[in-house]
This record gives C-alpha cells, sequence and structure tokens, in this order.
C-alpha cells in the first residue's frame, strides 16, 4: 500500500447544526447520486473512509452492512464516501456484499465541502478469492462520519471514528434520537 502524507484540508469543516450543502456524486455503479433526492428519510448517514478493499475499510463498511437492517429500522440510509473510481466500489461492494450505496469523490470535492481533511491518494495492491487487483485512486480521505437530517442539517458528527465500532455508535445515537 503506498499513501503520502500530504494534507489538502484541514480544519472544523461541517459542525452539528450547519446545513450541509448540496453535492452530486457517481455511485458504485455508475449512476448520479444527489443529496437532495436522497433525504427522503429521517436520517442520511454519510461515512467517509480512506480506500476501498484495505482493512480498516472493509471492516467499517461489512459492519455497517451487517446493521444495515437496525438502522433502516430507524429509518436512516446509509452512504459510504471515498476517493475511489466507481469500478473500484464496485469491486468493493460485490466482494463484501455491501447492501448500501457507495459514492466515488476521486477529486475529494465533497470530503472538502464537509471539511474532511484529504491527502495523496495511491495505489492498493492485494488479493480476493485468490485474484490479484491493484485499486488506485488520486486522493485520500480521513474516516470522519456524519448523520443528516430531513431537512439537510448534520444532527450528528465523529472526526475521531474507530473503524470497527462507527456503524454500533452510529446506532447507539439513533436510539437515543429518535
Amino acid at each position: 500500500m503506498i499513501f503520502t502524507l500530504t494534507t489538502f484540508t484541514q480544519g472544523q469543516g461541517l459542525n452539528v447544526g450547519d446545513k450541509v450543502p448540496s453535492f452530486e456524486a457517481l455511485t458504485d455503479e455508475g449512476s448520479n447520486w444527489n443529496l437532495n433526492n436522497n433525504l427522503e428519510k429521517d436520517y442520511l448517514v454519510v461515512y467517509f473512509y480512506p480506500a476501498a478493499m484495505t482493512g480498516g475499510c472493509t471492516a467499517q463498511a461489512c459492519a455497517y452492512r451487517d446493521l444495515n437492517n437496525n438502522l433502516e429500522a430507524k429509518n436512516a440510509k446509509v452512504v459510504g464516501v471515498s476517493g475511489d473510481k466507481p469500478e473500484n466500489l464496485k469491486f468493493f461492494k460485490k466482494a463484501h456484499n455491501l447492501n448500501f450505496t457507495l459514492l466515488s469523490d476521486p477529486k475529494g470535492d465533497i470530503a472538502k465541502k464537509f471539511g474532511v481533511p484529504l491527502r495523496d491518494g495511491g495505489t492498493y495492491k492485494g488479493e480476493f478469492n485468490g485474484e490479484n487487483f491493484e485499486l488506485s485512486r488520486d486522493v485520500t480521505t480521513n474516516r470522519w462520519t456524519f448523520i443528516i437530517d430531513k431537512e439537510g442539517k448534520i444532527v450528528y458528527k465523529n472526526d475521531k471514528v474507530d473503524a470497527a465500532k462507527d456503524s454500533e455508535q452510529v446506532l447507539s445515537f439513533l436510539e437515543k434520537n429518535s
């Protein structure tokens, strides 16, 4: 795995109570996704992760997959955002049977809107089901999670995410606040 530590953005970014600026992205299926068209549920969980198929990111995504029914029961929808290209995300989603949408943010434009720090991307080489793969990205984001309400306002922010516990913390917040 090759990642450099050049940081493109720093700072606090969006905070609880802030309105999220509208954004669009390509999904893991290559279709257009728009924030304003995806606020139909009470909550939208937007989690940023560094790189598809890496250890922590896989643990985080699989935990969201495993708790997705519980999150949906709280009227929440999950989307994961990374600097990976749609074809990388499609591979990641299929490899781990993920049951939620992944958004491609190849230049870090979405991350910048939220204030999520970025670094130079890199290439991750690995093996899955006996086959070698190589995934490259231009940017890598920090691991941050937000929950957005129906009005498009941030109701939860975690900029010190523990990959394995993120989905449990989100679900706990929703259970206490819905």
